[in-house]
């Protein structure tokens, strides 16, 4: 068994059992995938896949087992690579981050760019998705990091740390008449078309739920994951604008007015996620303290270690989060 088909067997699982695909991504040959595939099958004595002719159909339960078992030594050889890295010391090296578009936009900027000013010779690479895309790139060992809000239920196999608090805001154009009220109600509102984010309408604290225990119906004019979406349509008169806190920036907004909604709706806290177990280099710990100044690198090993969700949490109960404005 050679390390080298483990991670043809795991292209292929990235790339949606198809080996052309796979082999496009390691930049050889389908052909050459195929035989060491089959190689693979034969030492085993079972197969991974079942076919359909050439085409790969679905993984077999014994199979399951072996992908699961080769992912995992993947992660273990590139942990040892980012061992003889981190000895090395030379500040070399590759940081890939998941997350929204609002935490690319308006909250990491700032972020990178102090980053690389410290490491300069680090590649960075920002993906940027929905909540699902993110959790599929942390299962595809695309990315070190996952930042997000909220759908922690989608990242079980992560270790969650919270980063800061947030509140949403109304947003409205210049000369609306909520521009002059002095504190919104949820009654005042409902009045509006509204104009939000799509995750706004799920979960425990969703705006539906928040309008329906004021035995309110909201007119949903539309929802966008991307909070320069939602305010574009907010210019154009389409409705009431609810978005992040950080998605307003003071000077290319300053024809809108931002009303503060603390009061309306729950505060909300982002967090940046890691796989149990990896081995965070020394600048990879330095850009979570940047991200958040209370992740230290004692804070964030401890959390590493932890048995379970439950005793990371426990970490942070007296920990207070900064709230970002």
């Amino acid at each position: 068994m050679k390390l080298q088909q483990l991670r043809y067997l795991a292209a292929i699982v990235e790339n949606d059992l198809n080996i052309t695909a796979a082999a496009e991504r390691l930049h050889t040959s389908q052909p050459g995938v195929s035989k060491q595939l089959k190689q693979l099958e034969d030492e085993l004595g079972f197969p991974i896949f079942l076919r359909q002719g050439r085409t790969l159909t679905r993984v077999t339960p014994a199979g399951k087992r072996v992908i699961d078992r080769a992912q995992k030594i993947l992660k273990e050889v590139q942990s040892i690579k980012r061992l003889a890295d981190e000895q090395k010391g030379d500040g070399r090296g590759s940081l890939a981050i998941g997350t929204t578009h609002t935490q690319a936009r308006y909250v990491l900027p700032q972020v990178i760019r102090r980053f690389r000013e410290r490491y300069p010779d680090v590649e960075l690479h920002l993906h940027q998705g929905t909540s699902e895309q993110i959790a599929d790139m942390a299962v595809r060992d695309r990315i070190d990091f996952a930042i997000n809000t909220g759908s922690q239920e989608l990242f079980t196999n992560l270790v969650l740390l919270p980063c800061y608090r947030w509140h949403r805001r109304i947003v409205v154009p210049q000369g609306h008449p909520l521009a002059h009220e002095g504190k919104v109600t949820i009654e005042t509102l409902g009045k509006y078309p509204i104009v939000t984010y799509v995750f706004g309408f799920s979960g425990p604290s969703s705006l539906q739920q928040i309008f329906a225990r004021h035995g309110i119906t909201p007119h949903v004019a539309l929802t966008a994951r991307d909070a320069d979406v939602i305010k574009t349509y907010v210019r154009l008169g389409m409705g009431v604008g609810i978005v992040a806190s950080m998605a307003m920036d003071p000077r290319e907004d300053s024809d809108l007015v931002s009303i503060d909604a603390s009061h309306l709706f729950p505060a909300h806290s982002t967090w940046v996620g890691f796989h149990q177990g990896a081995l965070l280099r020394g600048y990879m710990y330095d850009f979570l303290q940047l991200l958040a100044p209370h992740l230290t690198r004692r804070l964030v090993d401890r959390a590493g270690n932890a048995a379970t969700p439950t005793d990371v949490e426990a970490l942070f109960t007296d920990v207070e989060l900064p709230v970002y404005r």
